[in-house]
Parts: C-alpha cells; sequence; structure tokens
C-alpha cells in the first residue's frame, strides 16, 4: 500500500476587503486554517506535518482549537459546525445547524463547554451561543442588524460575550443565560475582528475606519484606543493579543503588520512595523494574523505565511506559500534533489523540493492564467485561456525572458518532444498546430474535433485523440502530419496521452473512466481492463524504468498499475485529493506526486508488492 510521505499544503483561502481568521493552540504549537471545504492544520516548527480535514460539505470558513487542544470546532457557510477529534482519523463528536448563513467566527469559552458563533443569519438571529455537547441554545443575541463579522468569549469568569460587525456596532452581553447589556458605537466603518485579552481584563475591536478601540473586559466601556501617530493608513483585518496580555499584533491593507504596546490605561503606541516581504502589489494586503508563543504570524491575499519571531522582531520572518486554487499540473525537472513545479489556473508556479517543500514561486514578467504546462530543464512553455503559448527560459529560481506565440485558436494540449525541445505540438479544437521554437511552422486541420495530443521524444511521430475517442496516430516528416493508423477501443472523449520513457509504448485515458497502455510496434492493447476508476481520467504518467503507469481522476483515487501484471493487481490510493486528482508525475521509481482541487500536492512511496 503506497504511504504518504510528504504533503505540500494549501494556503489558507483569501478575499478581497475581508479578514480572514486563523487560530492556533498554545500546546502543540499547530495552527487552523481553511481552504475550500478543507480545513489544513499545520505545526510552526514542523512545515512538512500537516493534517487535512475535509468532511465539510460546504466551503469551511473558520476552525478553532477546544481550550484543550482535544477537539477542533470548525464552521462552514451554510451555517454549520462540526466539532472533531484532533487526533486519531479526526473522528465526528457533533454536528449542529447553528445559523441560516454563512458563519464568519466562532470562539469557545475557557472552560471548553459553550460555544459561540456569529455570521450572516439571512433575516433570522446573526449570533448564536450553545453548549458543546446538545447544542442547546445559552441566551439570546439581539442588537444587530446586519452579518456579524466577529465575536469574543471573555475566558475568565465572569463570562461575558462581545460581537462586533457590519452594522459598525460592538455588542456587549452579559450572561449565562446571555442577554443583551449595550451596543458602543465608537467606529464609522465595518468592525472587523474584535478580541479578548487572554487574562480578560481588555477587549480590542479593530475596524475598516483604521481604528482600534479598547474596553474594559467586565463592564464593556471604552478606556482608550491605539495612536493614530505611525498608525494604519487602511483597514484593519485582524487583531491578536500576545500571551501576556500587554502587546497586540495588529494587520492591515496598508500591506503593514504593526506590534502595539497597551498601557494599563488602555491607549496603544506602536512598538514596531513589521515589513512583510513582497512586491508591493495588492496581493501583498495582509488579511489575518495570531500570536502564538513566541511567533507571530501574518497571512497576505495572496496566501503567504509569514512567521516572526517576538522575541527578536529585527530578524527577518520565516516566509513560505502555496496554491489557493486547483493545482492542475505538475512537472518534475531532471535535477538531484528532485525539484517538482506544480501550477494553478490563476498563473501561480510554485517550485518544491522533494524532502525539503516550498522553495519559492516562479515570478513571470506576464502573470497570464495557466490551462496547459509543460517544463524541460531550462525552459517552461504554457498556454492559458487566450490564443497565446508562452515560452519561458528559466535560470535556477528566476524567470528569464518570455516569448509569446499567438496560434489562432484556444490550445486543448500542448506537448514537448524531450530530446529537441524546440519542437512542440499543440493540439486546438479542430487540428493542430506545430511550433519550431517561437515560430508557427505548420497549422494543419485534421478534419476531426481533437481533444488530447502527445508528440514522441525524437518529433518523428504523433498521437492525436478525438473527442470520439479514436486515436490517430501520424508520422511526422518534415512538419506535416501523414496518417498510419487509428486506434478504437476508448468510448468517450480522449483526456490524456503519454509515451512511456524508453517509447516502446503508450497510454491514454479518457473521459469514460477507462486507461490503456498500448505497444508501440504492433499497435496491440497490452494492459486491458484497466476500468478501476469511477469517473474520468484528468491526469496519468509513467514510472522511469517503464514498469507502472499511475492514473489520477475526478474520483478523487490515484491508481497505479503494473506492466506486466494484470490490471486487477492494480494499487488504488482512495482519497488523494479532496474535490479531484489533476496533476501526477513520478519522480523516481518509487515516488509518485499528485495534485488537485484540494490545492495540496502530496509525495507517496510505494512499498514493492
Amino acid at each position: 500500500m503506497p504511504e504518504l510521505s510528504e504533503t505540500y499544503a494549501c494556503v489558507p483561502s483569501t478575499e478581497r476587503g475581508r479578514g480572514i481568521i486563523i487560530s492556533g493552540d498554545p500546546k502543540s504549537n499547530a495552527i487552523l486554517y481553511t481552504n475550500g471545504r478543507s480545513v489544513i492544520i499545520r505545526y510552526l516548527h514542523k512545515p512538512l506535518e500537516v493534517s487535512i480535514y475535509g468532511e465539510h460539505a460546504y466551503q469551511a470558513t473558520v476552525a478553532r482549537f477546544s481550550p484543550n487542544g482535544e477537539w477542533i470546532a470548525s464552521a462552514d457557510v451554510s451555517g454549520t459546525v462540526r466539532i472533531w477529534g484532533t487526533h486519531n482519523d479526526h473522528v465526528l463528536k457533533k454536528e449542529f445547524r447553528v445559523l441560516s448563513g454563512r458563519i464568519d467566527d466562532l470562539q469557545w469559552s475557557a472552560d471548553g463547554m459553550r460555544i459561540v458563533a456569529s455570521g450572516d443569519g439571512k433575516g433570522k438571529s446573526f449570533v448564536r451561543a450553545f453548549m458543546w455537547d446538545s447544542g442547546s441554545n445559552v441566551g439570546e443575541f439581539d442588537g444587530h442588524s446586519k452579518r456579524v463579522l466577529s465575536c469574543a468569549f471573555k475566558p475568565t469568569r465572569p463570562f461575558r460575550i462581545v460581537t462586533c460587525g457590519e452594522d459598525f456596532l460592538v455588542n456587549f452581553y452579559e450572561g449565562p443565560p446571555f442577554k443583551f447589556k449595550q451596543s458602543l458605537r465608537h467606529h464609522s466603518n465595518f468592525v472587523n475582528c474584535i478580541r479578548y485579552s487572554p487574562d480578560g481584563s481588555k477587549i480590542i475591536s479593530v475596524s475598516s475606519d483604521k481604528k482600534g478601540v479598547i474596553y474594559d473586559g467586565k463592564t464593556g466601556e471604552k478606556i482608550g484606543e491605539l495612536s493614530s501617530e505611525d498608525g494604519h493608513k487602511g483597514s484593519i483585518y485582524a487583531v491578536s493579543w500576545s500571551p501576556d496580555s500587554k502587546q497586540v499584533l495588529t494587520v492591515s491593507a496598508d500591506k503593514s503588520a504593526k506590534v502595539w504596546e497597551i498601557s494599563e490605561d488602555g491607549n496603544g503606541k506602536v512598538m514596531k512595523t513589521l515589513a512583510c516581504p513582497g512586491s508591493g502589489g495588492v496581493e501583498d494586503m495582509l488579511v489575518g494574523c495570531l500570536w502564538q508563543n513566541d511567533h507571530l504570524v501574518t497571512i497576505s491575499l495572496g496566501g503567504t505565511i509569514s512567521i516572526f519571531s517576538a522575541s527578536d522582531l529585527d530578524k527577518a520572518p520565516l516566509s513560505f506559500s502555496g496554491h489557493m486554487k486547483n493545482v492542475n499540473s505538475l512537472a518534475v525537472l531532471k535535477s538531484d534533489p528532485k525539484v517538482i513545479l506544480s501550477t494553478s489556473y490563476d498563473g501561480l508556479i510554485i517550485k518544491w523540493i522533494q524532502g525539503i517543500g516550498y522553495s519559492g514561486r516562479l515570478e513571470r514578467k506576464e502573470n497570464s492564467q495557466i490551462k496547459c504546462f509543460a517544463a524541460v530543464e531550462g525552459e517552461i512553455v504554457s498556454s492559458g485561456f487566450d490564443n497565446k503559448i508562452w515560452r519561458i527560459s528559466l535560470q535556477g529560481d528566476q524567470c528569464g525572458d518570455a516569448d509569446c506565440i499567438d496560434i489562432g485558436s484556444q490550445p486543448k494540449d500542448l506537448s514537448l518532444s524531450l530530446l529537441s525541445p524546440e519542437l512542440a505540438l499543440v493540439s486546438t479544437e479542430s487540428g493542430v498546430v506545430l511550433l519550431h521554437g517561437t515560430k508557427v511552422v505548420s497549422t494543419i486541420n485534421l478534419g476531426f474535433p481533437v481533444a488530447a495530443s502527445a508528440i514522441s521524444p525524437d518529433g518523428s511521430e504523433a498521437i492525436i485523440g478525438g473527442q470520439d475517442g479514436k486515436l490517430h496516430i501520424y508520422s511526422v516528416t518534415g512538419y506535416t502530419l501523414n496518417e498510419e493508423a487509428v486506434l478504437e477501443k476508448h468510448r468517450g472523449a480522449i483526456t490524456v496521452i503519454r509515451y512511456s520513457p524508453d517509447v516502446s509504448m503508450f497510454a491514454s485515458g479518457d473521459v469514460n473512466r477507462e486507461a490503456v497502455v498500448w505497444d508501440r510496434a504492433t499497435r496491440e492493447v497490452k494492459v486491458k481492463n484497466m476500468l478501476y476508476h469511477t469517473a474520468r481520467i484528468n491526469c496519468l504518467a509513467w514510472s522511469p524504468d517503464n514498469s507502472m503507469v499511475a492514473t489520477g481522476s475526478l474520483d478523487t483515487c490515484v491508481i497505479i498499475y503494473e506492466i506486466d501484471k494484470p490490471a486487477s493487481s492494480r494499487v488504488t490510493i482512495k482519497g488523494a485529493h479532496l474535490g479531484g486528482v489533476y496533476g501526477i508525475a513520478f519522480t523516481d521509481d518509487i515516488s509518485v506526486v499528485t495534485s488537485g482541487e484540494d490545492a495540496c500536492v502530496r509525495v507517496w512511496k510505494l512499498t514493492p508488492q
């Protein structure tokens, strides 16, 4: 059975103009955030150790550890809260439908018995507090008229709950059972985040009006605010207290994070402005933060996570990133250690080193979308949703000069001949285009709708797969194609065709969940009945020693077939990626790397049968 050896995690889903919630457990030094339907648990001191919970039926929005660190409560856009175990297979304890709309924040009480959740109520209540084991209500929360963005539970007795939201209000509730005490109007715009200090003595709220206000924790009276000198120049999206309740960390749309000293009388002054790495574009706006033990964590709109040290604020932060969207293609470069390039359709190319993890983004001068992607030593070739093919030279970590070729219609698939990578075959709706370097050398209309294509490493043969499931084999002479044979076996449109590394075989997959391995010389089927997926096959890869084929499918599974055994003796990785597997490659004879809809990249070790 293949075992998971590494996970390169996705980054939190972000949204322009909104803060995101990232929370943690000081005991285990874990942090929690959400991306799509997944909740991600990672450890600040072990970047490769990642655990992912994917049981939500809708997009997850917030997750928090219980005070003892044993349980996690996570919520989603449908208003559902799920409570599940931190360890052993994340067993589900309870599931409650709490609000009728999206939940934006939730918080445990200090004794771990109650949970308060706030968000969008679609005309009903915007805030609810309930017992964690039975789901019964503990109080009435009136006083808000719009979506409630944040809520906080006083960590010490007497218990209080404070909430804030899009109606510019901060509301204060006493209990339990909780009832409305007072409304505080000190902000002139959305109040994005409100937090109790760990000792329960103070509350801070931050808002899109660039202000932060500090209140007394017990009575809710305003006692001071964050000083405006050297203050934030944009909306403040999130705030987090230091463990000793004397300082706070804030992050803002002005692309900076600030550490403030909060005096006894409740006023705050800037101690240090943290410069986060980045080019200064929109994606460097900071939307989330967390102060945990000695770590200050900030998250930017583009998903970059930076970790500063609280004891040495001048030290450069440790920064890492990842994908936020579906990772639709992978390429492995023949270096040592192995370098993996992964791309997502929003145009992000990330470089990972096997065994180490994140190794940087490849910044292109033109950040176009990526649909098809191929890489060889020293060059990457990509195409997006327009008619252009980009050829970009690679120098180490940086992209060099980029050339773009307009081929007249949208590319569906692209394939490089590995021995002379100047030659590329690009398939379009009704035919193929041959490129040599940056010139279009021939455009050939084949007279049938093309779905996938591949060119042999020496550039002498091309296989074109049609929408009707037929494979057409052409010999390439000069820059013309001559049809040699038509292979009929597939019962659906072809999605992918790949030659084996020694070019003695090729494999193809279709939308009707079938894969076929063919012998190239005789053009006979070599491995039949490869019918074990339950949905269309998205990607396919050969092992370097030609002994195995791995297929990845929309049904979330990866199946590995051995060429000299019947298809029934396959090995299956179930649930490799939530939402489907879109990219697959071998890095060596026993390591498969996969990527998918959940924006993660995973490396699997195969154990010989």
